[in-house]
């Protein structure tokens, strides 16, 4: 097999070479030294169930890389899960993690040279992590998902984490009895995986086949279930067969797979982190894309998938209604989809898709049909006006009108207004307004699911409005508003709204503005003064400095 270039630096020369001494070391013989060395960066930890079934496909993945003639070299990269996390200052280093699992991936990659890499990563950092540093670095490579969880069961109903975030606002309004609440609490997350409906990790795995960079069929499988082994060694040889044609990320993602990856994303009711995350991968990529071109497939796209937290099903549900493959093959037939995009396997993504059928099977009602959709237009809204110039993300499915306008309720921080809410301080029609959340001010851009499952379980997510310069979990529904640009931290407008002021969002005008004066708004400013950061020393006192607006993905290079 003809080896890249990157590893012969050091696994050939001299004989008596120290880094052929040292590679004998970790099982190399003399055969060993012409094959290619691939990286596999595995995110296993038994901290989360999100990343707790990881070592399972990497060992499957490892020996199928021997097998076909490579020789893999493992290493760990960092994780932390969200939903452990979530309300708590532990919350900051999400998105923080994003850049040092871009980091590690990248170190160990480019420090030992390798030809490829397979990254095998299950919570949600762990992909556009994992997949940033695949662009910036544009070393053959492929994207393992660890998989969902199964659904958890409670009185017949299916649950989910975010059933646990819910119920606290439930419970704490009276609405639930102590033997649901704990009930579901105890069966929400009956197995390893990560959270089961169309939450952030689903969103960014089933973007990645859209992508090209995982294979077709292989992100909403279960964690346990023995296909997902299957699919980590099917990765593995399709890895080796992209290092052989040297076929390389920046090959795979491109403005056009970017917008594949975008239409697959409105038409499954994905993420709102997505939007971040994609303008990151993008800027890795060095491809062209901005906030206002998800506003672009966003109108021309329906939602087709009826999937949790706004919808019915969990990911489970999805992979056994023909999952990604076929909702791409329905976006590919009415023309929303780039079939000439190239993908991991060497193929076109118009030729992986060539058997699968153009329309849904009859049997279920995960994925609607085309003439039948569940919202004519994408849900992932950009809105801008004077309180967001630089735009904002709102998730507008499951709402029956997505436009308020109403009093601003003001906090300085998610636990303040978490506070609030518990204590029943919200009413309806309501614009709470967190700020200083932003990725800086956070810093991290802390995820607002604990407030807006609150208000959920409260009865109050359709007629309270919520806006942040944070983000929001791919859980998260209601009449929403995250990611405001520029941030409170940096002098933004939301820096300068006072208890209230009037507040309109409106998802029809893509419209988020206070209603006061410009006049107004610029003699607040010359009496805003920056407030000291909350860290100044460690990781997130680097990242403070470093970091970018969430218009341009809050990147930190």
């Amino acid at each position: 097999m003809a080896l890249n270039k990157r590893s012969r630096l050091i696994t050939h020369g001299d004989a008596r070479s120290p880094n052929r001494a040292m590679l004998r070391a970790v099982g190399f013989g003399d055969t060993d030294f012409e094959k290619p060395i691939v990286g596999v960066a595995n995110g296993h930890s038994n901290m989360n169930p999100c990343n707790a079934g990881i070592q399972p496909l990497v060992d499957r993945a490892m020996a199928a890389l021997r097998e076909i003639g490579a020789m893999p070299q493992v290493f760990g990269v960092p994780t932390i899960t969200d939903g452990i996390g979530m309300g708590t200052e532990a919350m900051k280093y999400s998105l923080v993690s994003r850049e040092v699992i871009a980091d590690a991936i990248e170190t160990s990659v480019n420090g030992q040279a390798m030809d490829g890499v397979l990254v095998c990563g299950g919570c949600d950092k762990t992909m556009p992590g994992g997949m940033i540093a695949m662009a910036r670095m544009n070393v053959p490579g492929i994207y393992v998902y660890a998989g969902t969880i199964k659904p958890g069961k409670w009185k017949g109903q299916d649950l989910t984490v975010v059933s646990v975030f819910e119920a606290v606002g439930a419970f704490s309004a009276g609405k639930m009895a102590r033997e649901d609440f704990i009930g579901i609490e105890k069966n929400a997350c009956p197995s390893v995986g990560a959270c089961g409906g169309m939450f952030t990790a689903n969103t960014m795995s089933s973007s990645f086949e859209a992508l090209g960079m995982s294979l077709l069929g292989s992100s909403q499988m279960a964690s346990p279930d023995a296909e997902k082994a299957d699919s980590a060694a099917a990765s593995a040889a399709a890895l080796v067969n992209a290092i052989r044609l040297n076929l390389r990320p920046r090959d795979i993602i491109t403005r056009k797979s970017i917008e594949n990856a975008a239409a697959l994303i409105m038409a499954t009711g994905g993420s709102t982190n997505a939007v971040l995350h994609y303008l990151a991968i993008a800027h890795a990529a060095e491809v062209k894309w901005t906030i206002d071109d998800f506003e672009r497939v966003r109108r021309k796209v329906p939602v087709i998938c009826d999937l949790k937290p706004s919808g019915r099903y969990v990911a489970t549900d999805f992979h056994r209604a023909g999952g990604v493959p076929q909702v791409l093959k329905m976006l590919l037939a009415h023309g929303l989809l780039h079939g000439d995009c190239m993908t991991i396997t060497g193929k076109t993504l118009a030729a992986e898709l060539a058997n699968i059928p153009a329309e849904p099977r009859k049997d279920q009602d995960v994925i609607r049909p085309w003439n039948n959709p569940l919202y004519a237009h994408g849900h992932l809204a950009i809105l801008k006006g004077n309180l967001a110039p630089e735009g904002c993300v709102a998730k507008i499915t499951g709402l029956k009108s997505p436009k308020i306008t109403g009093p601003a309720r003001v906090f300085d921080s998610e636990p303040k207004a978490m506070n609030a809410i518990l204590a029943k301080k919200i009413k309806p029609g309501d614009v709470l307004v967190i700020r200083y959340e932003g990725p800086k001010g956070g810093p991290g851009m802390q995820e607002m699911l604990a407030p807006t499952s609150a208000l959920i379980g409260q009865g109050l997510g359709e007629s309270v409005g919520l806006i942040t310069d944070g983000r929001f979990s791919g859980g998260t529904w209601g009449m929403v508003v995250g990611h405001v640009a520029p941030e409170a931290f940096e002098g933004g407008p939301i820096a300068l709204v006072k208890e209230g002021d009037s507040i309109t969002i409106d998802a029809h005008k893509r419209l988020i503005q206070v209603n006061v004066t410009a006049k107004e708004l610029a003699q607040r400013k010359k009496k805003w003064r920056q407030p000291k950061p909350r860290y100044t020393r460690g990781l997130l006192a680097k990242y403070v400095k470093l970091v970018s607006t969430a218009s341009k993905g809050a990147v930190t290079d």
